[in-house]
């Protein structure tokens, strides 16, 4: 169990060595301009997903998030699973349309590819704040007719909503699959995160969709603090939210049952059952548009 604080004072000569430890190439599929020496979340969750577009000071910094939350692995991959369950039922209700928020640096198993399991047709716009999860959603999406991606911060709804790309991708006449899986907690108070969610709900029609997940310290509670307190690193830091915190992004939405649960209880699938769920330390839930 850690302390109050993770970072010991005897450490924090090696801890900030973080920024010296990236590679000086640049790889030929990093975008210049992009920041290498600095610790980057979405390509911290890519390594934590088994993924390999990281930066050397990405890994130090998610096996470092490892040390103080033991099973951030598990964490993310429980988000992923919960995904693609939420993504499989919002497609059984009729939705064939999806704006991913947060949708980070590409793995197996993207939104598009769940979809397209089901509906060659259906429609798909990724947004990231981050370059690089950006230039290899475009690649993925190159050949795609029915398919974008774009570069904003979340916050910034009138600008995502007000996209003529976006407007071209998603009939928001019809029925919306709005994803938002693991990035609110890097969603500051101070830039009305619950106003921004609002904005997409009023722009959505009845019979639309939210599928959240957040990060929490209900459970873990040192744990998780140490965590948020080594994300101040990055330029995405965590903003831990209490149950009745994250419950409150789903004003207007009717929660589809389980309701709002630990990751791994919504819906699950036998393989995605634990005997102490709460150790995920992420809630989830999906809401329809009354």
């Amino acid at each position: 169990m850690v302390g109050s604080s993770f970072i010991d004072r005897h450490d924090a000569d090696r801890f900030e060595s973080w920024y010296s430890m990236a590679t000086t190439e640049r790889p030929e599929w990093a975008p210049e301009g992009v920041d290498i020496s600095r610790p980057n979340m979405a390509r911290s969750y890519d390594y934590w997903l088994g993924g390999s577009h990281n930066f050397a000071v990405d890994r130090e910094y998610a096996k470092k998030i490892i040390e103080v939350l033991p099973g951030t692995r598990l964490i993310a991959q429980a988000n992923r699973s919960f995904m693609h369950r939420a993504l499989r039922y919002l497609l059984d209700q009729g939705v064939r349309q999806f704006l991913d928020l947060g949708s980070g640096i590409p793995t197996l198993g993207n939104v598009h590819e769940v979809a397209h399991e089901v509906d060659p047709e259906a429609r798909v716009v990724y947004v990231d704040i981050d370059p690089i999860a950006v230039a290899h959603s475009r690649q993925l999406l190159a050949d795609n007719p029915n398919g974008i991606a774009i570069q904003a911060d979340l916050a910034d709804a009138d600008e995502i909503l007000g996209n003529p790309e976006v407007q071209r991708i998603l009939d928001f006449s019809q029925p919306i699959g709005l994803l938002m899986v693991s990035v609110l907690h890097v969603v500051p108070d101070a830039v009305d995160p619950y106003g921004a969610v609002a904005r997409y709900r009023d722009a959505m029609v009845p019979g639309s969709f939210v599928v959240i997940t957040h990060g929490t310290d209900d459970s873990r509670s040192e744990e998780m603090h140490g965590a948020r307190e080594l994300s101040e690193k990055t330029p995405t830091p965590g903003h831990l939210r209490s149950y009745d915190e994250i419950e409150a992004f789903f004003e207007g939405f009717e929660f589809a049952d389980p309701g709002l649960v630990w990751v791994s209880q919504w819906r699950p699938d036998p393989s995605d059952e634990l005997d102490d769920p709460n150790q995920l330390t992420f809630y989830a839930g999906v809401g329809r548009k009354r």
